[in-house]
């Protein structure tokens, strides 16, 4: 029997009529001759009352109690979807993460999957069930301990069932109906989009496109799952959404993909450092060992002397996320008394943003860049700090002016029109 994951996010499964809405989905793929795993996210909401019950209640938490009080949120959905559906006449059993069981590392609220054996949810479905209802974002350490995956843990939680259980492809349900060339919101002309590279949806994810969890899309890449983003509001059919899939799945595609943006971006400059062998190590060793996510970086390069300075200084800028910058101030600060870098000040801009393109034809045509710089010259936007990967190329500008390049970058590439 071909199998088939369908995964449903929080808003998907907000409420009592939310979740029939799904199960009548859920029950028209098992018409078609589907068994069906099915992963549910909490409802919409429950998991940040819970995350803020055990707060109010252990400032200081332990780990593992936190995990046994997040990932019942999901339990409850798991269980409402199970007996809808058995209303329907769709033989249906929920399942816990300890219950499959799905095995993780034991790095409570961000653990990550080591197996998910099959034999139980087989048996079942050799028993006549046609749907095993899972709970997302959580799994059972080697001690027994209920684990989580870390915000989106549902996404990923869905494509590891469809590699364990070799589905003939993973539907994510969410509140919009596929993948666009960029936010609908700020561009009228974005497009949706049939199909898109892995690699690609890796990078948008991972430059602000909030569709996708960034460690979905990673493992979908690495087991070669086939995922379809589509709507839970919407009637949808087989050609529904957008598949994301092997680049050799698509035949012809445009230069450049979409445009993503994040506004979470702050650029932190360490001012006369310097310039010697090393000196990037001694930066950003301290930023990792911090957890600092450092994204873009530039040294400019000085070979000027000044009077307290003898010999070649210079600037390093780098971003990284705005919650990330007491981190990053911290890490440098220590470095800085432990004498492992000297600086006069490291000056921080939390008013920029980053603007990226992204597409997989960028390996085979050039003027990419050039068109690029150039409509955002038009606009008369300055570019701060620049950033590029074999697919990707990303700018840091001035957040005012955020909106804007985004729509001038859209024109620019006419990716209103299809390839």
């Amino acid at each position: 029997m071909p199998l088939l994951v369908m995964k449903f996010g929080g808003t998907s499964v907000g409420d009592l009529a939310r979740i029939q809405n799904a199960a009548r989905k859920v029950q028209r793929e098992v018409e078609r001759g589907y068994d069906v795993i099915v992963i549910v996210s909490a409802m919409s909401g429950k998991t940040n009352e819970l995350v803020g019950w055990v707060e109010q209640t252990s400032p200081m938490f332990d780990a593992r109690e936190y995990d046994a009080v997040v990932s019942s949120g999901e339990n409850v959905t798991a269980g409402l979807m199970a007996l809808t559906l058995q209303e329907m006449d769709v033989p249906a059993r929920s399942w816990q993460g300890w219950q499959v069981p799905i095995l993780t590392t034991s790095a409570h609220s961000a653990a990550r999957f080591l197996d998910i054996p099959r034999e139980n949810i087989d048996a079942k479905f050799a028993e006549g069930f046609k749907v095993a209802v899972v709970a997302g974002f959580q799994g059972v350490s080697p001690e027994g301990r209920i684990t989580t995956l870390g915000r989106g843990g549902s996404d990923t939680t869905a494509v590891a069932f469809a590699a364990a259980f070799g589905a003939e492809r993973c539907d994510i349900y969410t509140d919009v109906d596929g993948i666009y060339t960029t936010d609908p919101r700020i561009s009228s002309k974005a497009r949706k989009l049939d199909k898109i590279a892995f690699e690609e949806m890796l990078e948008l994810a991972s430059l602000g496109a909030k569709v996708l969890q960034t460690r979905s899309v990673e493992l979908a890449m690495r087991y070669k799952v086939r995922l379809r983003v589509l709507s839970s509001f919407e009637d949808t059919d087989e050609s529904s959404g957008t598949i994301v899939c092997d680049e050799e799945e698509i035949m012809e595609s445009k230069v450049v993909s979409g445009v993503a943006y994040s506004r979470d971006e702050a650029k932190m400059t360490l001012v006369t450092i310097e310039d010697r062998p090393g000196i990037a190590a001694a930066i950003f060793g301290p930023l990792a060992e911090a957890g600092v996510n450092v994204d873009m970086i530039v040294q400019n390069i000085s070979e000027r002397d000044y009077d307290d300075h003898p010999g070649a200084v210079t600037d390093m800028t780098f971003s990284c996320p705005v919650n990330q910058i007491p981190r990053a101030r911290k890490a440098m600060e220590d470095a800085r008394a432990a004498g492992i870098i000297n600086y006069d000040d490291l000056a921080v801009d939390t008013d920029v943003a980053k603007v990226s393109v992204v597409g997989i034809g960028m390996r085979s045509h050039a003027g990419v860049a050039a068109t690029m710089f150039k409509a955002l010259a038009a606009e008369n936007i300055n570019i701060k700090v620049i950033a590029t990967s074999e697919i990707k190329i990303s700018v840091l500008i001035d957040r005012k002016y955020m909106e804007l390049a985004v729509q001038a970058l859209h024109d620019a590439f006419e990716l209103e029109k299809s390839a």
